[in-house]
């Protein structure tokens, strides 16, 4: 019975797969962004050559379960998750912190969890950020017409784009335009919070 539920399930997936080729290149795509994951170091944390990635992001083949397998393994998400459609089932999702990839500034003060859906991380993200004092957070230009919004839980940060510079305080929040190289600091004696939101490719501003 164990053997044949296992090839049902199996026989189950592979058919998921061919039927949800077209949505899973997009999904593989978006996991490997949010992740910040090249292709070629997918490729390597995978074993799945790089060509065969690209072509199915641009869902041009058909992958393989094996194939499926090697890539939700290196994404670290179930397999059932990559091939789900969840159109028809009522939706809620769950991330444990274990789930919750942290990026860390270049001076290690500051931490962003990134808690953004990864269906939208092209066009909304948003991070729980931690900094130490003095943390210093430097980004490069988004996309023209991003917005990036800071609200303030704990301590006190400061904001400079382009040379304009603005403080704010726990509960107080900055909005600004992202679309050029920007800076976030932590100006506390304490250990700073703060909810950050970043609207890509956002109405450009007057």
């Amino acid at each position: 019975m164990g053997v044949e539920r296992g090839r049902e399930r199996t026989k189950d997936l592979v058919t998921g797969a061919q039927v949800l080729s077209g949505q899973l290149g997009k999904t593989i795509q978006r996991l490997r962004k949010a992740y910040n994951l090249s292709l070629s170091e997918l490729a390597e944390q995978s074993g799945v050559a790089k060509s065969i990635i690209s072509q199915i992001e641009r869902n041009e083949t058909n992958p393989t379960l094996a194939t499926i397998w090697r890539l939700s393994q290196a994404l670290d998400v179930s397999i059932e998750r990559v091939l789900a459609t969840g159109d028809e089932e009522p939706f809620i999702e769950k991330s444990s912190r274990a789930d919750t990839p942290i990026l860390v500034s270049d001076d290690g003060r500051m931490r962003l969890a990134i808690i953004g859906w990864i269906k939208t991380v092209e066009w909304l993200q948003w991070y729980d950020l931690a900094a130490d004092p003095g943390g210093v957070l430097d980004s490069d230009a988004h996309q023209r017409g991003s917005v990036e919004c800071l609200s303030v839980t704990e301590g006190e940060f400061e904001v400079d784009v382009a040379g304009a510079v603005q403080r704010a305080r726990a509960g107080e929040t900055l909005r600004y335009r992202c679309d050029r190289p920007h800076t976030v600091r932590c100006v506390s004696d304490e250990t700073g919070r703060a909810m950050m939101v970043v609207i890509m490719k956002a109405a450009v501003m007057e």
